[in-house]
């Protein structure tokens, strides 16, 4: 019921109420300065001198309360702002009193118009603070409050605390800090308490959320005190001083990317490919797994590059509808048709190229996960391989121009089942391409790209932000990276320049050792690494081993015939595969195994026919002078 009358009052109606306070202060004031003045006295009060009195202290009084606008002054900022007015109030009174008194002297005591404007003054003041407890209270016990534990009982805490005591939603119960002198006190009100209290403190002040007011701690060890409080179940949130807030130093992000110059090399980040717009201007192209890192970007160029169609292909609903909304609000001229399902359903295949009079068409629908592909085989195969060929099979009898299948450096002498079915994909489209049909087939196969959902960068980032360990597999692993962007544009070219059954590489350089990656992520956070050399150093470098299905060193090439292509850091492979009728015999088995859910089969069959292709290749070794240089060694 309070709750109610509190929260239905409005602004008038509270102005009134704080008016009257204020009137029956100013008359309760008088009544008891007339009566500590007149105690003991003889003589009688003549009633009319000290009715004039009082009404023209009230007068005064009112008035003065209203310039002031004291009655519109809210209870929560009365302590910095009302002060100043009430005195205002009582000083005025007090010389409308002496006024009148000194007009009609008579039997009213001068002392009165003394006593009357200070405890008013004590009346008003007590009655605000009073009333604003009150209400708090009301507030308080009629609304559900986050109960807060603050975290550093320094200036940063203490300045928390005061800003929350006027909140209605907010309650800060105590306060943890490491600072022995400081345990055991009182502080803003608050008690400290022991940092190996915390467990006890949230569950016996049920505690809902733990605020870190401690922003003179570096970020490793602010980390390391978050990680604690969620173990025991609290939300917990990381405040910085509110010199930082103003000073605009609170923005910077707790862990910052390294610059792509240091990862990959200065002269890789700008490459400028050759243009290959005018192979989609106009045209109808449809994007398997639009709504991965890969597919969303490939969408975006396409739209730049002035497709007229966009068909995206996504079995992942969350995805597809962002991608979508993404591509629609900047579209112009081009239609953007969404396909929630999978690229290995042969009827939704045919239907969404048939449907959208497809031209051009991007697989870049793949898992991608080592680890994953590893545990699920049969899952894996299916999407991987089976769904490549449902879809390439689909471009080829709906007719369509070319079909260009995204591939991964694994698939090159793979020594996990992700790699082998990144592999038999290549070799079910090489398969097709040998075929006689219109379609151009052609697969682009890179590295790691950088910032790709489960790429090793984001993992690095998050352990940084989390104060450590960051983990590497192994002391000598070595990976390719490239740049979103040139992964893009790299499978666009293919598409613009394919012939048929083509494997185009990007020259990438020299591998990146990991645990130098690892290091420069570190410092490029403003941490230091924490190793035998440095112990007191930040953030740890930790190493786990190598798990199924990875490799120290990835490999682009499986043997050294290369062509030329019209950039010099774009190679077109030669590579032999299998023949139609082991690719039929290959998939048969594949298909067995996975209809059977044997994740076995599925593997033995996948590493048997790999191993069968591998065996034709040449052996490895580094390609010659006029190929990819350096950075790509077929090993």
């Amino acid at each position: 019921m309070l709750y109610d009358l509190c929260t239905t009052l409005d602004r008038s109606r509270k102005s009134l109420v704080l008016l009257a306070i204020d009137v029956l202060a100013m008359g309760g004031a008088f009544a008891a300065a007339v009566a500590l003045t007149t105690a003991g006295r003889s003589a009688p009060l003549h009633a009319g001198e000290a009715v004039a009195t009082l009404l023209a202290m009230l007068a005064v009084g009112v008035a003065v309360t209203i310039r002031r606008g004291l009655h519109r002054i809210k209870l929560n900022a009365y302590e910095m702002q009302g002060l100043p007015g009430t005195a205002a109030v009582a000083l005025g009174m007090g010389a409308a009193g002496g006024a009148a008194h000194a007009l009609h002297p008579g039997t009213l005591p001068p002392q009165i118009v003394v006593l009357q404007p200070m405890i008013f003054l004590v009346l008003s003041v007590a009655a605000r603070l009073g009333l604003r407890s009150v209400v708090l209270w009301i507030y308080r016990t009629g609304t559900a409050r986050t109960r807060l534990l603050i975290y550093g009982a320094g200036q940063t805490g203490q300045q928390l605390v005061s800003a929350l005591r006027t909140d209605d939603t907010l309650t800060p119960v105590a306060f943890v800090d490491d600072n022995p002198t400081l345990q055991s006190l009182s502080v803003a009100g608050l008690a400290v308490h022991a940092p190996l209290q915390l467990a006890q403190l949230i569950r016996s002040e049920r505690i809902d959320r733990v605020v870190l007011a401690m922003p003179s701690a570096g970020r490793p060890a602010q980390a390391r005190i978050a990680r604690r409080v969620r173990a025991l179940g609290c939300e917990v949130q990381t405040l910085p001083s509110f010199a930082q807030l103003v000073l605009d130093e609170a923005r910077e992000t707790p862990a910052q990317r390294v610059e792509l110059e240091h990862l990959i090399g200065p002269d890789r980040v700008e490459m400028d490919l050759p243009g290959s717009a005018e192979a989609y201007r106009g045209r109808s192209v449809l994007v398997t797994g639009a709504g991965g890192s890969i597919g969303a970007e490939l969408c975006r160029q396409l739209l730049r590059a002035g497709a007229s169609r966009l068909v995206l292909l996504d079995h992942s609903e969350p995805a597809l509808h962002t991608i979508a909304r993404e591509l629609e609000e900047v579209a112009a001229g081009t239609e953007i048709v969404p396909v929630l399902g999978s690229a290995g359903e042969p009827g939704l295949a045919a239907r969404a190229l048939a449907d959208n009079a497809v031209q051009v068409v991007l697989h870049a629908a793949a898992y991608k996960h080592v680890v994953l592909v590893e545990a699920n085989a049969t899952e894996g195969l299916r999407n991987n391989v089976l769904a490549t060929r449902t879809m390439a099979a689909a471009a080829r009898d709906a007719g369509v121009d070319r079909f260009i299948l995204v591939s991964s450096d694994k698939a090159v002498r793979p020594a996990g089942l992700m790699g082998a079915s990144k592999r038999l994909a290549e070799l079910v489209v090489q398969d097709l391409a040998e075929r006689p049909g219109d379609t151009r087939f052609s697969i682009v196969r890179f590295g790691n790209v950088i910032g790709s959902s489960g790429s090793v960068i984001p993992l690095f980032e998050e352990q940084i932000a989390r104060g450590g360990p960051v983990t590497v597999t192994d002391p000598d692993v070595k990976r390719y990276f490239m740049t979103t962007t040139e992964a893009v544009r790299l499978v666009l070219l293919a598409g613009a320049s394919a012939r048929g059954g083509d494997v185009f590489v990007l020259d990438m350089g020299d591998p990146v050792p990991i645990r130098r990656l690892a290091r420069q992520m570190i410092e490029g956070a403003g941490y230091t690494v924490r190793d035998a050399q440095t112990p007191d150093g930040d953030i740890a470098i930790e190493f786990t081993g190598l798990r199924d299905g990875e490799k120290l060193e990835e490999e682009l090439l499986i043997g050294q015939d290369m062509l030329a292509t019209p950039h010099p850091k774009i190679l077109r492979a030669e590579e032999r595969g299998l023949s139609e009728l082991e690719t039929a015999s290959a998939l048969q088995e594949i298909r067995k195994a996975v209809a059977a859910q044997d994740d076995a089969a599925a593997a033995a069959a996948a590493r048997r026919w790999i191993d069968v292709c591998d065996r034709r290749a040449p052996e490895p070794g580094r390609a010659p002078a006029h190929g990819p240089g350096p950075g790509i060694a077929a090993e």
